[in-house]
């Protein structure tokens, strides 16, 4: 592995959709998240992270550094116990061996964080090693992300959708179709702002240059592999990257954020794309010791 970044980072990102549903919410029947008191869509990071971690499990499938520890449908004590297995440690005997071995809870650490990705990216508590007293278990990632919101409020549509095929013998003899309802959003442009943080990264993890390269690779493309009915047409639009000369920063994020202006062309008509947008980075309000690049 190569060593970690030694420079923050902040960065934002704007994707969209088209005649889909971005980020159900399983409280409101599925419908698209929103802000109730202003109208704006949101996605949360939970979900961003999801399409991030599927991208580089697609990409990097047989790469023993890079597994993915929050997985669908894979339970996290097996990942957790690979470690265990790794170290010649049993299960059922964590509190024996961190009493025989005072450093335990870093080397578990440290393979836990070597072998997988999403550890060295966004941190992780596992289950594991935290109900066996173990430090190790909550790791804070270098990485993080805030909720995407919409540039501009969405109006969730409600559409009614048929099938043909009916569910049971018993239905079928009373109908020859079946009702069911889907929501959809016509268009909404959405923006993410995220961290990376350099000392976390040296301290903690040991997120690095080839990890941040391929970070940038999974959130210009995480839209690309995720294609499904549901979710319609999405893509990213912008990846906008703020590098800082130091470990520690030289400027406030929210001053970089502000320097990212998207704003509607007309703002009488409905946005239907992206077209419909401008995006705009004011480079000359960077301060020293900034610099910033468009990935995308």
């Amino acid at each position: 592995m190569s060593e970690p970044i030694r420079n923050r980072y902040e960065f934002v990102f704007l994707f969209d959709v088209e005649n889909g549903n971005p980020n159900g919410d399983p409280d409101a029947g599925n419908m698209p998240r929103m802000d109730p008191e202003t109208g704006y869509g949101i996605v949360t990071d939970v979900c961003l992270k999801r399409k991030i971690r599927n991208y580089v499990e697609m990409v990097r499938e047989d790469d023993l550094h890079y597994g993915i520890y929050i997985r669908e449908n894979v339970p996290l004590n097996r990942s957790d116990r690979a470690a265990l297995e790794a170290l010649g440690v049993e299960e059922k005997a964590i509190n024996e061996a961190k009493k025989a071995d005072p450093e335990l809870d870093g080397k578990i650490r440290d393979f836990m964080c070597k072998h997988f990705f999403d550890i060295r990216t966004f941190g992780a508590v596992m289950t594991t090693f935290v109900k066996a007293a173990l430090n190790c278990g909550q790791i804070r990632g270098p990485v993080q992300l805030g909720f995407a919101r919409s540039i501009d409020p969405v109006v969730p549509q409600e559409l009614t959708i048929t099938r043909v095929a009916i569910a049971t013998e018993a239905d079928a003899e009373k109908k020859s179709t079946e009702m069911g309802r889907k929501y959809v959003i016509p268009y909404g442009l959405y923006r993410c702002e995220g961290y990376v943080s350099a000392n976390l990264a040296r301290k903690t993890t040991g997120f690095s240059e080839a990890d941040l390269e391929l970070l940038w690779q999974a959130i210009a493309n995480m839209c690309e592999s995720d294609h499904s009915a549901a979710r319609g047409k999405m893509a990213v639009r912008e990846l906008i990257v703020f590098k800082h000369d130091s470990e520690f920063g030289n400027a406030p994020a929210y001053r970089l954020f502000e320097a990212v202006k998207v704003e509607r062309k007309d703002p009488d008509t409905p946005a239907r794309c992206y077209g419909d947008y401008t995006a705009c980075l004011d480079e000359a309000a960077l301060p020293a010791g900034v610099t910033a690049a468009r990935m995308i």
